[in-house]
């Protein structure tokens, strides 16, 4: 009975996981289709009509029926949400309203054009943002997409058509989409629509007949959308088998993997298994696989599979490096995680003693493989056996150094030792127990100085052992023919430990990488996510690139006018490349196709909105960039970046946003001052002038208007001296306390309040014994007057006024109390603000600076200002001062 693989506990719960954050958003299905007028919305809307017969409230955020009367039948009897109007070029246009859908938060709410650009004055540039946002908060989404409208597939749909695609949607939105619905129809019944009317009306539809609509682009644009809903599906079922820990391959989709080795014949191996995938309209996968046994390959042979992975790469095929001690298993398991049902290999070229004790790779993956067919392709045998110097292998980033003549000497040194320690040690142990020692001396000279090493060490054992322990001594001859087989069991048993030990030692070298690589990654993302400026990014990813990749770096970002500037020096760098990368979001320079003699690579920093600038690296040792594996590094890494720029870039404009709107603010704030709370004192100023010079008045007349006029001039300079109070505020305040009673503020500021509490019942109540207070009188006079001027603003005359003060431990609580209407609902904290007010604002004067006047000079004061409303109705207002230590009075000697 075959065993069941047990399930990785870490991918379990990092499913769980992804459940969970799924179960919590809302649910996105898209109508997917070739182009326009295959019927997207009049499916979606059908849809919908099945689930409110289901029970499930629906609303029709945005739905365009582009004329179509059997579309505008089915919206009838779904509910709409009101759009918003937004005025764009002197017209208003409609626009769906986002924060409307927010707070409806239906069950399900139809939102069609998937990509389309939204108005300025939106919450957002583009609708698949709005989709975002409605999916974070839970509620799920009906949309729809034309297949040209994919980011991934926009340049391939201007290629065919002629018709570049402005509109476009991130791949990983369609990824997003928990079901994808393809609505499709044949070219010729799309064009029998078109002319029908049914597409487009007038001479729209004459257009689109002459461009888009050919019968070639539709067949493409079918065969693209097919191919990209069948890649959707089959991503679906990989995961499936992945997450059920499914291990049998399901030929659902061809698939075809190719293992590229270090022979001649790998540049025929790829052809024919290109041709191969082609034939069938398979995918492509290219493989190599490192290996113990080819861990040390010549320079001739890395760049051999360097090239045929790069051709592998032009023929579209998906390219991986791998690593494992066993090849057959290691092909496998990568067929079966990829679904890949069948695997090309080349025939394997070796000698004939070779081929009596190896069995060939064909054969190995023949027996072990039931669900994948093997291919074997024939090659030539020109220089399959040539020879040339060995040079390190760098596949992995090992460091794998050729191993130099000092390791042998080290070898032969420890066996010297060895043979030391075994004769001191025969006065006390028998020779078949001490002679262990010389194994356990070849394990460590393998794991520490590798195999050449390890199997000279072997050799140089049995000969040690032959020559100072078997008699005759000190002679290689043996008396005892039993000893020829000890010695030959001995050096067998020593190469394979040697050989185990430099596997184990090359997979530890390899886990280490990753390890490295894993961690590098880690590190990287965290100091990416705490940068919070564009040069805080820049010098992250330079340091730790330079560190990772041992190369020189340097990120050119762009100006406002898409001209890439360094930050940093050019050095070795070609500017002029640098532009074409970034103008064409296209990698250049060294290993590329572009300008592959130039001694820098550059990578486009690709964000989801738009490129954020070029990558360009000069490193130590090409070998380090060349593979594969170190490629997908280092992309990931410029992913990294570019996203963290996108990041930084988006807070700027939000803060930009944010201190816009403040400064719009408060800009309308001192217009409305200076139009209302200005003009109109000087309007009755100069009319009370005007009056005076021009007519006579009685004695009566003149007091009444000489009053009107200096109550306007005191209100005007009420109204100066708190604009000019919250100026000095802003620029700091200097407090000149002095302990003194604060009965004595108190009557000073009643006093100054005497015309505005003229109408209204002032009550003091102020207990006996209140201490000496240490504050700025002519300040907290300030306070007591704008709170006695508010309440009296704010209530009917004849209303009732109480100023009073009450003990506590630490403080003196100073309160005015009101009958009146009380405070906005919610309001009690946002009055203190700048330019704040209550609900009457334009029938009541002022500006709304006299409470956070007030706050300032409390807060200078060490003290509390807040304010409430009562429960028998009307407002409080309160604020502390700290009661301290009062200095003791000099008493009078009698």
């Amino acid at each position: 009975m075959i065993a069941t693989p047990r399930p990785d506990p870490d991918a379990l719960l990092a499913q769980l996981q992804r459940e969970e954050d799924q179960a919590q958003r809302g649910k996105l299905k898209i109508f997917f289709g070739a182009c326009a007028g295959v019927g997207k919305t009049y499916a979606m809307l059908n849809a919908a009509h099945a689930r409110v017969r289901e029970g499930v409230e629906v609303v029709v955020g945005v739905v365009e029926t582009h004329g179509r009367s059997e579309t505008q039948a089915l919206i009838a009897g779904l509910e709409l949400l009101p759009a918003q109007q937004i005025s764009y070029r002197g017209r208003i246009l409609p626009e769906f309203d986002l924060s409307q859908a927010l707070l409806r938060r239906p069950r399900l709410i139809l939102i069609d054009e998937f990509a389309h650009s939204n108005l300025e004055g939106c919450r957002h540039p583009k609708r698949w943002q709005d989709v975002e946002e409605l999916l974070a908060a839970g509620i799920d989404v009906y949309t729809t997409l034309n297949v040209q409208h994919l980011e991934s597939l926009n340049d391939i749909v201007g290629q065919i058509t002629g018709i570049v695609v402005r509109e476009t949607v991130p791949d990983r939105m369609f990824d997003l989409a928990s079901e994808v619905t393809l609505v499709d129809l044949p070219p010729e019944e799309l064009l029998d629509r078109l002319a029908a009317g049914k597409v487009y009306l007038g001479e729209q539809a004459n257009r689109a007949a002459q461009h888009f609509f050919r019968k070639g682009n539709l067949l493409a644009l079918r065969e693209l959308a097919l191919r990209r809903t069948a890649d959707r599906v089959d991503a679906q079922m990989r995961a499936y088998r992945a997450d059920q820990a499914i291990q049998p391959v399901w030929q659902a989709r061809e698939r075809l993997l190719v293992c590229v080795g270090p022979g001649p014949g790998a540049e025929k191996l790829i052809r024919s298994a290109s041709r191969l995938a082609a034939s069938l309209h398979a995918d492509c996968l290219a493989v190599y696989v490192e290996t113990p046994a080819l861990q040390r390959q010549t320079r001739q042979q890395r760049e051999r599979i360097l090239g045929s992975l790069r051709l592998a790469q032009e023929f579209g095929a998906e390219t991986s490096v791998l690593a494992g001690a066993d090849l057959p298993q290691t092909l496998l398991a990568f067929a079966r995680s990829r679904n890949a049902s069948k695997l090309v290999v080349g025939k394997s070229v070796r000698s004939y003693w070779s081929r009596l004790w190896r069995i060939p790779l064909s054969e190995q993956l023949t027996q072990a493989a039931s669900d994948v067919d093997v291919y074997v392709v024939a090659h030539d045998l020109v220089d399959a056996h040539s020879k040339t110097p060995r040079q390190p292998s760098l596949f992995f980033g090992v460091s794998r150094p050729q191993t130099p003549w000092r390791s042998y000497l080290i070898a032969l040194l420890a066996c010297a030792l060895t043979t030391g320690l075994t004769g001191a040690l025969l006065n006390v142990f028998d020779l078949a127990n001490v002679v262990i020692l010389y194994l356990l001396t070849v394990v460590l000279v393998a794991i520490r100085l590798g195999r050449g090493p390890g199997i000279a060490a072997s050799i140089f054992s049995v000969l040690s052992f032959d020559f100072f322990f078997v008699a005759p001594k000190l002679s290689l001859t043996v008396s005892d023919t039993q000893y020829l087989f000890t010695f030959a069991l001995m050096l067998v048993v020593a190469i394979v430990i040697s050989q185990l030990a430099s596997r184990l030692r090359f997979e530890a070298q390899v886990a280490t990488y990753r390890e490295r690589r894993t961690r590098a990654l880690y590190e990287l993302g965290r100091e990416l996510a705490g940068a919070l400026t564009a040069s805080s990014v820049v010098e992250t990813g330079v340091r730790r690139l330079e560190e990772l990749f041992d190369a020189q770096l340097l990120i050119l970002l762009p100006d406002a006018n898409d001209q890439l500037l360094p930050a940093g020096e050019w050095r070795e760098f070609d500017p002029g490349l640098a532009q074409w990368v970034f103008d064409h979001a296209q990698m250049a320079g060294l290993g590329t196709p572009t300008l592959p003699a130039a001694k820098a690579l550059y990578l486009p920093l690709k964000a989801p909105m738009r490129l954020r600038g070029v990558l360009a690296l000069i490193p130590q040792d090409t070998t380090l960039i060349s593979s594969p594996e170190q490629q997908r590094l280092l992309e990931t890494c410029a992913s990294q970046i570019a996203l963290s720029l996108e990041r930084v870039h988006y807070v700027e404009v939000a803060q930009d946003a944010i201190v816009a709107m403040e400064s719009e603010r408060l800009r309308n704030s001192v217009l409305s001052t200076v139009s209302h709370d200005l003009r109109t004192p000087l309007t009755s100023l100069i009319g009370m002038i005007s009056l005076l010079r021009s007519y006579r008045l009685s004695g009566q007349d003149q007091h009444a208007a000489l009053e009107s006029l200096d109550q306007e001039a005191q209100r005007m300079h009420r109204l100066v001296i708190n604009l000019l109070d919250m100026a000095r505020l802003q620029s700091g305040l200097t407090l000149h306390r002095e302990w003194q009673l604060l009965e004595e503020v108190i009557g000073s500021a009643v006093r100054e309040c005497a015309a505005a509490l003229s109408t209204h019942h002032l009550r003091l109540d102020l207990p006996s014994g209140l201490p000496l207070l240490e504050y700025d009188a002519v300040l907290i006079e300030r306070v007591l007057v704008n709170l006695l001027e508010n309440a009296a603003k704010y209530t009917p005359p004849g209303s009732n006024i109480l100023l009073g003060a009450r003990l506590e431990a630490q403080n003196v609580l100073v309160l005015v109390q009101d009958n009146g209407p009380g405070l906005p609902a919610g309001a009690a904290e946002r009055l203190f603000e700048k330019f704040t007010r209550g609900v009457n604002e334009s029938a009541t004067p002022g500006v709304g600076l006299g409470l956070a006047i007030c706050r300032s000079i409390i807060t200078a004061h060490g003290g509390q200002i807040s304010a409430r409303n009562l429960e028998s109705g009307g407002a409080e207002f309160s604020f502390s001062l700290p009661r301290g230590t009062p200095p003791l009075l000099a008493t009078e000697n009698e």
